[in-house]
């Protein structure tokens, strides 16, 4: 059955870097817009980096713009979020998402998304 599946989530200490993963299975990544989404304590989910389904535009929330990286590889039916230079405040669940009928703008606007991951945690503590 068609599904995201997230990896590469943990511990990091301020400043380190961690590369989130979400493959695809049942269905072509390459007709979706695709997004990560962050659910810090107490906080709304957010849209934090989007990506067109070509990959040739990306949307980056002012939160982790600079340091946080959205790239896709279609032929994997795989796509990733480079995380450097960790602040505390990065801590949450993150999740990823598929979108058959979205534009890169409103693909980080939380709503119906064809498909989620489960969520990985990422948490950056000394």
């Amino acid at each position: 059955q068609s599904r995201l599946v997230e990896s590469g989530g943990g511990l990091v200490q301020p400043g380190g870097s961690l590369r989130l993963s979400c493959a695809a299975s049942g269905f072509t990544l390459g007709y979706y817009a695709i997004g990560w989404f962050r659910q810090a304590p107490g906080k709304e989910r957010e849209g934090i980096s989007c990506i067109s389904r070509r990959g040739g535009d990306t949307y980056y929330a002012d939160s982790v713009k600079g340091r946080f990286t959205i790239s896709r590889d279609n032929a994997k039916n795989t796509f990733y979020l480079q995380m450097n230079s960790l602040k505390p405040e990065d801590t949450g669940v993150y999740y990823c998402a598929a979108d058959f009928f979205a534009t890169l703008q409103n693909m980080c606007n939380t709503g119906p998304h064809n498909y989620w991951g489960q969520g990985t945690q990422v948490t950056v503590s000394s």
